[in-house]
């Protein structure tokens, strides 16, 4: 394997790691970060929250890896700059979501039903 298709696989592979983490873990025996901060009683509820935001990420997600792919590929980007940009971008992505559930959570469960009746009905 030359080292160039080496990194490249790698970086492919750290963009689908990325990705996949946003689906979170297929059977959680317990509350999973950041959902493990808040009162068992508040837990799933956190994490219904943020299983909805993350799934409403991964397009952005998905879009951006292909965006930077092609970037790598073009030699518009060095390999460096390609890991450095995603590494910047999971971490914005995932203090944006973070911040997003927060909010959420310290807002009463029947407000946010009350903002989609508003929502759908307008």
């Amino acid at each position: 394997m030359t080292p160039k298709m080496n990194t490249t696989t790698r970086l492919i592979a750290l963009q689908l790691i990325a990705t996949a983490s946003l689906a979170g873990p297929a059977w959680p025996a317990q509350a999973e970060p950041p959902c493990d901060k808040y009162q068992q009683t508040q837990q799933a509820r956190c994490e219904q929250l943020w299983k909805q935001l993350n799934q409403e990420a991964a397009a952005d997600v998905a879009q951006f890896g292909l965006d930077q792919l092609k970037r790598r590929q073009a030699g518009k980007i060095t390999q460096e700059q390609h890991l450095k940009e995603n590494m910047d971008f999971i971490k914005q992505s995932t203090d944006k979501r973070l911040k997003l559930l927060s909010e959420k959570m310290a807002q009463p469960p029947d407000a946010l039903k009350n903002q989609k009746q508003d929502r759908l009905q307008r």
